[in-house]
């Protein structure tokens, strides 16, 4: 984590760097700076901490799966069925035993 926020810093410092002297730069402009700054600093930024927190997300969606398991254990028996808290009739997912009508022939 605290790694993760070194590189972040270090790299938004040479970005920033970078920026400045393209906005001091004799040839260069503050648009130029601006750019710099957003597409070669601030987007892969974003992105690089992105994944690289995806397994922190994943931890923390677990846990807190885990911490609502109890309150499903504690539901009465009517509320749940044999393939879990929800009856089987009250979920938005399609029943995956279906099978497509066949036209017949006139």
């Amino acid at each position: 984590m605290y790694l993760m926020a070194l590189v972040g810093i270090g790299w938004l410092y040479v970005t920033v760097m970078m920026a400045v002297a393209e906005a001091t730069s004799t040839t260069g402009t503050v648009l130029g700076a601006f750019v710099t700054l957003v597409f070669y600093g601030l987007l892969p930024l974003a992105i690089v901490l992105y994944l690289l927190n995806t397994p922190a997300r994943r931890r923390a969606q677990r846990a807190a799966r885990l911490m609502a398991l109890p309150a499903a254990d504690e539901a009465t028996p009517a509320e749940t069925s044999m393939a879990g808290p929800i009856a089987p009739d009250q979920s938005s997912h399609a029943a995956g035993d279906t099978v497509a009508p066949e036209r017949e022939k006139p």
